[in-house]
């Protein structure tokens, strides 16, 4: 059965991140391409970053997902470049991680109080990362580690709310 691409990629956005089940796999930006290579469906995945533990549930998922609707000739490939990126993350994809508690990858102050994107500042020296509460909405916050619930996001405190949160770091 072949079917349209378009088809495969709304399949697709039906497959939650197996970390952070608010936000899909489209959402997340790790599928990066869908493509038919005769009579086989290519599904091309990049994993957030290497070694990341979720990447072969993520991959049982999407064959899962895939083989319900239909697909029986099936191939994932995992492509490590570019890196993935938060660059990647939808907006909608951001505001699902704000709505279920966890600030979305967020900007540096620099000296002049301009905004830039927290991946560019560590790149650049700029430190001053500017994470807002997803509850609250304070900019008033504190890191309490560095080190999160997994590995790509840490820890964070709101001085507003009190309210501990997850940040999703910048990569």
């Amino acid at each position: 059965m072949q079917v349209s691409t378009d088809t495969v990629w709304q399949w697709l956005s039906e497959v939650p991140d197996p970390e952070i089940p608010v936000i899909s796999l489209t959402d997340l930006g790790i599928i990066r391409d869908v493509s038919w290579d005769e009579d086989t469906l290519v599904v091309t995945v990049t994993p957030t970053y290497t070694g990341c533990p979720a990447t072969s549930v993520i991959n049982l998922d999407i064959e899962t997902k895939l083989r319900s609707c239909g697909i029986d000739d099936l191939r994932l490939e995992q492509k490590l470049s570019p890196a993935w990126t938060t660059d990647w993350l939808t907006a909608e994809g951001r505001e699902k991680l704000r709505e279920y508690g966890i600030a979305p990858p967020s900007e540096t102050q620099d000296e002049r109080g301009a905004g830039t994107d927290a991946r560019v500042a560590r790149l650049t020296g700029l430190r001053t990362l500017v994470v807002a509460c997803p509850r609250c909405g304070s900019q008033n916050t504190e890191m309490i580690s560095q080190f999160g619930s997994t590995p790509c996001k840490a820890a964070y405190r709101c001085r507003a709310c009190l309210e501990p949160f997850d940040y999703f770091k910048c990569h």
